[in-house]
This record gives C-alpha cells, structure tokens and sequence, in this order.
C-alpha cells in the first residue's frame, strides 16, 4: 500500500529567509508584488520550514528580541491546510523560543485564525486591526 500525502512524515528545519519568500507570496500576499512579503528583519529572523516529500509546505519566521519572541509570515500551502503540518510547525517554533529563553511570544494574527492560536494557548490582547480589508488581533503567551 502507498502512502497517502496526508501521512507522509514533516521534516522541520531551519531555512533561509528567502526560501520563505514564495509561500509567504502564495499565501498571505498573493494580490501583492513578491517584494511585499519580505521583511528589514529578515536577516535577523530564525526561519524554519516543515518538507512533506522533500518540498517546502508551510513556513514560519520568528524574531526575538530579549526574552520575548514575534513569528511572523507562518503560511501553509493551502492543498496541504487542516492536515496538522502548520501544528507540528508552531510546536516546533514554540520549543525552540523555549530553548532560546524566550518567556514571551505574540503575533499579529488574522482574526480568521485566532482559533487556531487559542489551541496553543494564545489569547487576543487589545482591539482588531485591519491591514488593508484584512482584520488582525495581536495574541500572546508567557512561554
């Protein structure tokens, strides 16, 4: 019996920022130029990429500063969405904030998604906010 897509293991490592460019474009920005999606602290960034099948399927960058942590730009390709790679991603993301003496860790998430971070443990912090029509909410968590 072959394997299916959806049970092939996820192999995480860390990346390059650029190799986070072309998700972070299809997903987050795909209405924007490629350029859009990058970040002035990208060079600083730790960016980390979950393979299915040797190809890149969801990505996610985190920035720390002190004890405290942002991800950023996480986006998963959308055939491989509600199969737990992006899980086993932020998981990963949130271990290894943990071995960096991160105590803190926040995002500003899509509000589609803030369900998704509440299984994590993350709670919204202050109003919504809109980048463009898109409505965010920032949401955090003492690690």
């Amino acid at each position: 019996m072959t394997p299916t897509t959806t049970t092939a293991p996820i192999v995480i490592r860390s990346i390059a920022a650029s190799d986070t460019y072309p998700l972070r474009h299809q997903v987050l920005w795909p209405q924007e130029s490629p350029d859009y999606v990058r970040l002035s602290a990208d060079e600083h960034g730790h960016h980390f990429g979950a393979f299915r099948h040797g190809k890149l399927v969801s990505v996610i960058s985190l920035f720390t500063d002190g004890n405290v942590a942002r991800f950023r730009k996480f986006a998963t390709r959308p055939d491989c969405q509600g199969q737990g790679i992006g899980s086993q991603l932020f998981r990963h993301v949130l271990s290894f904030a943990r071995e960096k003496g991160v105590q803190r860790i926040w995002c500003d998430a899509r509000a589609v998604n803030e369900a998704f971070y509440r299984a994590f443990g993350l709670e919204p912090e202050g109003n919504r906010f809109y980048r463009g029509t898109i409505p965010y909410v920032r949401m955090a968590r003492e690690l």
